[in-house]
């Protein structure tokens, strides 16, 4: 029984699991403004979809170092799918309502936050970090900056139209 133990402890990719909770932890951080901002998707939808992009990029790198280029293995398609299937799950959360799009933005950041979790998953810590602040910022800033230019725009566009009756 020890020896099982011990063999399991000798096993144990603890650096996997860094990349994991690192992964999860900035999706879930960019995932705070989709909350605050009452998001369909908020915290968990991008912690999830930021981790599951980092696991499948580790499996798709620790494939390749168990099989090595000898076997064919092209550890890209595993990467390149990612941007497939997380396409798919943004496709749904873009909708048409009273002639209005809603959701691109949300669909935006889930396909950015599983780019930032492949990062991670990569070892591109830097750069994946760099990513989730970048992300932030374009929601807070940038979405601080579409609602004074919609309020003055729709402000000048209202006393235009008041003054044709």
């Amino acid at each position: 029984m020890d020896v099982l133990i011990n063999n399991f402890l000798s096993n144990f990719n603890t650096e996997a699991f860094g990349q994991l909770l690192l992964a999860a932890f900035l999706g879930a951080l960019v995932g705070v403004e989709r909350e605050i901002s009452r998001k369909s998707a908020g915290m968990r939808t991008y912690a999830l979809i930021s981790t599951g992009s980092a696991f499948f990029s580790l499996i798709s790198v620790l494939l390749y170092e168990r099989l090595g280029m000898q076997s064919g293995y092209d550890p890209s398609r595993i990467v390149s799918q990612i941007v497939v299937g997380v396409g798919f799950i943004g496709a749904g959360l873009i909708f048409l309502k009273d002639l209005k799009v809603q959701g691109l933005t949300t669909a935006a950041g889930i396909w950015v936050v599983a780019a930032i979790g492949m990062a991670v998953g990569l070892k591109f810590y830097d750069i994946a970090l760099f990513a989730s602040v970048l992300t932030i910022t374009i929601f807070i800033l940038l979405w601080n900056i579409e609602e004074r230019i919609v309020k003055r725009f729709s402000a000048h566009h209202k006393g235009e139209s008041s003054n044709d009756f």
